[in-house]
């Protein structure tokens, strides 16, 4: 992925200790993978295999230095952030295309006719713009959760 000033964005890999840095990565339309569980070695295979930087707070599993790896200090998820964020200069990055925070594939926009079926009645009256993942056809809104974690994220992102 490239940014606006044509510099290379990583793809991350989440170890299963930062499963809500890995919603917010994907939030700010970053492509993250995430496991509840993963072997280490797994990791380090596919980390190397797609170009990914893995996210650590396991010492051991850093150490290793079989793949590009940053171990994160803090254990707060707005510090975590905060540090991968400094550590690859993202605060001026403007993704051009949204995540799924569940499953990471690209968003892709769709019109309220098409799944208007699916939305509860307050969506319907007070929503027109939409996005769905086509891996899993979760639909994401501009509401209250993404008001909140856009909020959350601002407060975060200002103190880098």
């Amino acid at each position: 992925m490239e940014n606006n000033d044509s510099i290379k964005v990583p793809a991350f890999i989440a170890d299963c200790h930062l499963g809500k840095l890995a919603k917010y990565l994907r939030f700010m339309g970053f492509d993250t993978l995430y496991f509840a569980q993963i072997d280490d070695n797994d990791l380090i295979t596919m980390a190397n295999e797609e170009d990914r930087v893995i996210l650590t707070r396991d010492r051991e599993l850093f150490e290793r230095k079989k793949a590009e790896c940053i171990l994160l200090k803090s254990i707060a998820m707005d510090e975590q952030l905060r540090e991968v964020v400094r550590k690859f200069h993202l605060q001026n990055y403007t993704p051009s295309i949204s995540r799924c925070i569940v499953c990471n594939e690209p968003l892709r926009i769709v019109e309220k006719e098409d799944v208007i079926d699916r939305l509860p009645p307050k969506v319907i009256k007070y929503f027109s713009y939409f996005e769905q993942c086509k891996r899993c056809e979760r639909i994401y809104w501009h509401g209250d959760h993404y008001q909140r974690m856009r909020t959350s994220l601002d407060h975060i992102l200002s103190s880098v």
